[in-house]
């Protein structure tokens, strides 16, 4: 006989005091560049992508130390950028960098106030409580041309994969299986089908091979 599992939930507030959450061997010391970067991760720079859009603005999500960001102000120093980083955790390298915003936030609640032409979130989302209305608010910051880039591992999200898939497509987001990467162009107003039941903290290592939030949904 088959035997279910109780999973005991957690809403928003309990899972920012998880010690899953607060991880700090995935993204705190990552580089704009070289072997261990967000270009490697994206799978492009984000200080090119700046470059070619003087007074563009970078919302990073999930920043860790902020390394990124302080290292794309150095090197674009009169491009007229706006650099914001966003972490659940204060625990930033370089809080005062010049040209650079920091805010300790929990990104599911936090409200920016403006549109970005990049936002981005390097293994991020595995510990989010509802990845789906991070999703959500992310597509809303864009500007009408913005890229949206992050990690993104459905099976941290408790759906049937196939009804997911289909959902995120409807809202425009593509999901590339293989780099398990989300991206989207452009601001949408997206609309998810699913509600939001609480996050599993003791759902064991994902794909990076550490220990990640599960997201439930009905």
């Amino acid at each position: 006989m088959r035997q279910t599992v109780r999973v005991d939930l957690l809403d928003t507030e309990a899972l920012t005091r998880s010690a899953v959450v607060a991880n700090n061997a995935m993204n705190r010391e990552r580089r704009l560049s070289g072997p261990n970067s967000y270009a490697r991760e994206l799978g492009f720079d984000p200080s090119a992508f700046l470059r070619t859009r003087p007074g563009a603005a970078w919302l990073d999500l999930c920043c860790g130390a902020g390394h990124a960001l302080r290292q794309a102000a150095e090197a674009l120093p009169d491009n007229g950028i706006t650099l914001v980083g966003v972490d659940l955790v204060d625990h930033f390298a370089a809080p005062d960098a010049a040209g650079v915003a920091y805010v300790c936030a929990e990104w599911t609640t936090w409200d920016p106030g403006r549109r970005f032409d990049l936002i981005t979130c390097v293994h991020g989302l595995h510990y989010v409580g509802d990845k789906l209305e991070a999703l959500r608010r992310a597509a809303s910051w864009l500007t009408d041309d913005g890229t949206f880039v992050a990690d993104c591992d459905l099976d941290g999200i408790a759906l049937d994969r196939r009804t997911l898939l289909s959902s995120l497509r409807r809202n425009g987001f593509q999901y590339d299986a293989r780099k398990r990467r989300i991206t989207l162009t452009g601001r949408r107003e997206v609309v998810f089908p699913f509600a939001y039941l609480g996050a599993d903290d003791h759902a064991g290592p994902n794909y990076t091979g550490q220990p990640a939030v599960r997201s439930h949904y009905r």
